[in-house]
């Protein structure tokens, strides 16, 4: 529990010096003497050390407190660090936000240098308040200096935190692929050394024409197959194996357990290479369908690598579109296109269990727009329902032209947003989340870039079971705003 030491058990009147002290701030200038003397006697002089906690982020605020000595840095948690705001000296005020509000403390205030502090309660600081109109306006002016100030820091820190998430996030869709590519690049050279060893026996069988050329159909067979490996149920698969194991081992085939598996996948069933056994050796027989197996593995890993190679490219295009790299910031953009990237750059949060429904409207025009900043909009909505739904359960999108606007919908089938804090969801630094999980900047962001840039609208339908945010964006922004 934070302790706090007094200046003195009883009340003193405020000296000469404190009062000229307190007339010179902007919140006390309007307030006559008497005024600011009755104000004294109702507040609580207060001295702390440096590294002791004033006021703590979430707690409820029952004062406001006028620095007269020493330092108190306010800070505010975003995501895993604490953002320093500001530091406060002598002569400003702190923690009328929670007052005014009559919600819990946005920020945490921290002592940096030993302090004396006069704390002034709820109640007294409504008197003044109603007293002075000037000292009103002034408590505006800091109020909306301080929301300025904290939001342009709280925006950088949520841009930072954001490419972070999303970067641990890339980076765990990029390493599989390329793990991938590593590994079956690694068992490649080993196949491909085996192959070239069991081509060179092949090459010193002793077959006649016939044989040759049931051999070379065979090989072509395996290079048209490799295009389009077979696609076989688990069980009809596994039933191919077994019978293909057994014919193998009863010509004496070794390794026909581990052989079978890789032929069957490229469609060479027992009734395939019955046709090849019938000219050919019992010895014969064995190169060959091991040199069969080795060039259907290297088939195999090479797609392999492609496959990886292929999804690392894609995770890449997406992010360059996603950030629009190298392009101007206002642009025609095509935003099922920009969903679709929304989705590559969240699919470490999505597949855990969440399952994507897409409803495109397949005539949706392209749209001027501040690409970049439309891509948070989409990162915003959809991190917040996947969150709502604790990464379980149906993410909805949905896109249609209404006139000369299009709409994108985007819902889920979490609990809900309750109807009470409906109307302040976009308000800055409302959040419903605990301390440091949140800023209370997204959707505030989100309302932002959609009402202020696009000039467009937003609108929310919420009940439990179904959340659904509509996007309103014009199709063309309007002369003077490009």
């Amino acid at each position: 529990m934070r302790q706090t030491r007094r200046v003195s058990e009883t009340r003193q009147v405020l000296p000469p010096m404190s009062i000229e002290f307190l007339q010179r701030l902007p919140l006390f200038a309007d307030l006559p003497e008497a005024d600011l003397r009755a104000l004294y006697q109702r507040a609580e002089p207060m001295t702390l050390p440096a590294g002791e906690w004033l006021m703590r982020e979430g707690e409820m605020g029952d004062a406001l407190y006028v620095v007269l000595e020493g330092g108190i840095e306010i800070s505010k948690r975003s995501g895993e660090q604490e953002v320093t705001l500001a530091v406060r000296g002598p002569g400003e005020v702190i923690g009328e936000m929670a007052l005014l509000d009559q919600t819990p403390r946005s920020a945490s205030g921290r002592i940096v240098q030993d302090v004396s502090l006069l704390k002034i309660s709820k109640e007294a600081f409504r008197q003044v308040l109603a007293a002075s109109p000037t000292a009103a306006l002034a408590l505006l002016n800091t109020v909306n200096t301080r929301l300025r100030s904290t939001e342009a820091m709280l925006r950088q820190s949520e841009k930072m935190a954001a490419l972070g998430t999303l970067a641990a996030g890339l980076a765990h869709e990029l390493n599989n692929p390329a793990a991938a590519v590593q590994r079956s690049s690694s068992q490649l050279r080993d196949a491909f050394g085996a192959w070239q060893r069991l081509t060179s026996q092949l090459d010193t069988l002793s077959v006649d024409p016939p044989q040759v050329e049931a051999i070379h159909t065979l090989r072509e067979e395996v290079v048209r197959r490799a295009a389009a490996p077979a696609s076989l149920d688990p069980l009809t698969q596994s039933d191919l194996e077994s019978a293909l194991q057994d014919w193998l081992e009863s010509r004496g085939v070794d390794q026909a357990w581990d052989l079978a598996p890789t032929l069957i996948t490229y469609g060479l069933d027992k009734s395939a290479l019955a046709r090849l056994a019938g000219n050919l050796s019992r010895d014969h027989l064995s190169v060959v369908i091991r040199w069969l197996a080795a060039s259907c593995s290297l088939f195999t890993l090479m797609d392999e690598v492609r496959m990886g190679a292929e999804r690392l490219s894609e995770i890449v295009k997406a992010v360059k579109a996603y950030a629009y790299l190298d392009q101007a910031p206002i642009q025609e953009v095509d935003v099922h296109e920009g969903l679709e990237n929304t989705l590559v750059i969240l699919r470490h949060k999505l597949k855990s269990g969440v399952n994507v429904v897409r409803d495109y409207a397949s005539d949706l025009p392209r749209i001027e727009a501040y690409a970049s900043e439309l891509n948070q909009v989409w990162t915003n909505l959809i991190d917040n329902a996947v969150d709502a739904m604790q990464g379980q359960g149906q993410l909805t999108l949905r896109t249609y032209r209404r006139d000369d606007r299009i709409v994108v919908e985007i819902g889920d089938d979490g609990p809900g947003i309750p109807p009470e804090i409906q109307l302040r969801i976009f308000d800055p630094f409302f959040t419903t989340k605990p301390p440091g999980s949140g800023t209370g900047l997204g959707l505030h962001i989100v309302y932002h870039s959609v009402v202020d840039q696009h000039r467009g609208q937003i609108h929310l339908a919420s009940q439990p079971g179904a959340t659904t945010f509509q996007i309103v964006l014009p199709i063309q922004l309007p002369r003077g705003h490009r």
